[in-house]
């Protein structure tokens, strides 16, 4: 049976989001499967083997976890104190915050399904792009980016889950540099700066192995466990030699320095994957104060046009429109895309982007959809002298269903990074501005599970390594505006990725070192071959020249997934700032956005750990107005 540690104490420092203070049950109905691993591989080839493997791994207990999952409301009240929109990264942790206090009602409002059992395990976190649970943005067309994809649209992979993109992620755990917070305080954003924003990193972390990392900078006994994968494949251990022959120590890279290689940690504990959700909404489920609606979309924020104050939200809860009235607050953390749609759809953006939709002006603010930015990459593949077998097979899932160790405990060499300056960079400050990224080892998907069985994506029968460079401070900047004003159409997403000629430039760098690094000795046991096959559309141009590369990052662009920007951050008089440093809408009373998309730069790294932080700070900002800062200490 779950247990949970309840009491008028349970509301003070919230205990019960500690990790260790419920076990885990299974004798209760089991969760709605979502989609299945077999198609998430690619359909009836893989049914035999990834569909018994889903079953052995469904049966799971703390995997499955079928007894402190939360459960959607059949009826809701007709008014709540605070009404979250998006139970993603950030939304999760808000919601579960903000039913610290007792007497206030939260309703947290989910488009998507409860986290599906196949997301749990690490090695899969790239299966479920494309399914269910993404909301499979493309972009409009780019003009100097993604040109060699379908009708030149990059894809923008999001979490449409309880939980977000958290479900999806490759959990890495970057915080990103001092100086990017300290670059938000600048611009007039008080209370960001990186002595002011750490407590909050800290406050979610539950590190387990704070004894090795860099004193002071890692929090215990928070929801968040922070801790790396249990197994390592032993490339990964002579990627970060290979980068501290390059001059890059191995480091702690959420410490004191941001340059340098690692293993990095992740969120995940026990060998299967920690979302937002699992992490600050399933230990509080059976709060009274706290309702969970998923599979419904927000249609809109509801504004008195005169006062401009928030009164609630409209919804479509199976295909009818409601209303839910909020009492304090309404809470946009729908993310970097849907956080400014809705924001566009309830009337609040550029005057000029609202009539062209015949959406009713409630307020003008410019910056509504403007500054989206995002990191952005290119795959290099080579082969290695292994053959190129799956790592995917009955040994491997034994190991994982037994002992929560093996290939599937963790992302392959996935799980390692680098931060490191180009010739662009100021290596004086700390400020990286390149981080790599790698590829393989990946147990997700195999055919028979037999040892030995060639690996579904081979393209030969040598082994393929991705490296992966991506521009970390990318001067490129694109937009959102919405289609139509119908709220159920998926936005026009303008990136405007490598429109700025340094994003190029630093990207070209980012491949030269790539290179360099597996020239390295301790790469060389490993025979790494560079797959020189031109990418399509640039095989006129001599292979490895800038002016190839430059080409190649064009026609092949790696997108990333680390989108922010798109309701800036800004103090009143900043013209393009949509939110206040109290993430506050200028202009509208009683709306907050408090997601990736109030970055004003984004941060040097994977987002989520930083969207966690804001979360955590934007909760504590709510708590401050509504009960007073003395009184607040409580809770």
């Amino acid at each position: 049976m779950l247990e949970h540690y309840f009491g008028t104490e349970n509301y003070i420092g919230s205990p019960e989001l500690n990790a260790t203070k419920y076990i885990m049950s299974c004798n209760c109905p089991a969760t709605e499967p979502g989609p299945t691993l077999a198609s998430s591989c690619g359909g009836s080839a893989f049914m035999v083997f990834m569909g018994l493997l889903e079953v052995f791994i469904r049966s799971q207990c703390d995997i499955e976890d079928p007894c402190s999952r939360p459960k959607s409301r059949i009826s809701m009240e007709t008014e709540y104190d605070f009404i979250v929109v998006g139970g993603g990264s950030a939304g999760a942790v808000v919601a579960g915050r903000l039913s610290e206090v007792p007497h206030w009602k939260v309703l947290l409002i989910e488009a998507g399904i409860d986290e599906p059992t196949g997301t749990q395990v690490p090695s899969m976190f790239l299966n479920f792009i494309g399914s269910e649970i993404d909301w499979g943005f493309k972009t409009e067309p780019e003009n100097m980016a993604c040109l060699g994809e379908p009708e030149k649209r990059c894809y923008w992979p999001r979490g449409k889950v309880l939980g977000g993109t958290s479900v999806m992620n490759g959990m890495m755990y970057i915080r990103g540099s001092r100086t990017d917070y300290d670059n938000w305080a600048k611009l007039g954003n008080y209370g960001w700066s990186y002595q002011e924003v750490l407590p909050y990193f800290l406050k979610s972390e539950d590190n387990l192995q704070a004894d090795i990392m860099d004193p002071g900078f890692h929090g215990v006994g928070g929801p968040l466990t922070v801790t790396r994968f249990p197994y390592h494949p032993p490339l990964s251990y002579a990627i970060v030699q290979a980068g501290a022959e390059l001059g890059y120590p191995i480091r702690d890279l959420n410490g004191f320095q941001h340059t340098g290689f690692m293993i990095a940690q992740t969120t995940s504990r026990n060998g299967s994957r920690l979302s937002t959700a699992k992490a600050f909404l399933r230990p509080v489920k059976d709060r009274p104060n706290l309702h969970i609606l998923l599979n419904t979309t927000t249609t809109k924020v509801l504004i008195e046009p005169s006062t401009k104050m928030v009164y609630g939200v409209e919804i479509n809860l199976n295909g009818f429109l409601q209303r839910v009235l909020a009492k304090n607050e309404v809470i946009l953390s729908a993310g970097a895309v849907n956080s400014p749609q809705l924001l566009l759809l309830s009337g609040v953006g550029p005057r000029e982007d609202l009539q062209q939709v015949n959406v009713p002006i409630i307020h003008h603010l410019p910056g509504v959809g403007r500054n989206l930015h995002n990191h952005v990459a290119f795959f290099l593949n080579f082969y290695i002298n292994e053959n190129s077998t799956a790592p995917l097979n009955w040994a491997t899932a034994m190991e994982y269903l037994l002992f929560r160790d093996g290939l599937m405990s963790g992302t392959g060499i996935s799980e390692v990074t680098g931060f490191v300056n180009t010739k662009l960079a100021n290596p004086t400050l700390d400020h990286p501005d390149v981080q790599y990224f790698f590829g393989g080892y990946l147990a997700n998907c195999a055919k028979t599970g037999q040892v030995g069985e060639t690996a579904p994506d081979a393209k030969n029968s040598q082994r393929i390594i991705n490296i992966i460079p991506a521009v970390l401070h990318p001067k490129s900047r694109g937009y959102i505006k919405l289609k139509d004003n119908n709220p159920m159409s998926h936005p026009a997403i303008h990136a405007k990725y490598l429109t700025h000629p340094d994003d190029v430039t630093t990207l070209i760098e980012g491949i030269k070192i790539g290179i360099k690094l597996t020239e390295t000795n301790a790469l060389k046991k490993y025979g790494f071959q560079l797959d020189k096959t031109p990418i399509p559309g640039c095989e006129k141009m001599t292979f490895g020249c800038d002016d190839y590369w430059e080409c190649a990052v064009r026609k092949a662009t790696g997108p990333e997934n680390h989108q922010g920007g798109s309701c800036r951050m800004g103090p009143i008089g900043d013209p393009g700032a949509v939110v206040d440093p109290e993430l506050k809408v200028h202009g509208i009373d009683k709306l907050r956005v408090i997601d990736a998309s109030i970055m004003p730069m984004i941060t040097s790294g994977n987002t989520n750990a930083p969207v966690i932080m804001i979360a955590e700070k934007g909760a504590d900002m709510i708590k401050r107005r509504w009960i007073g800062r003395r009184l607040w200490n409580k809770w």
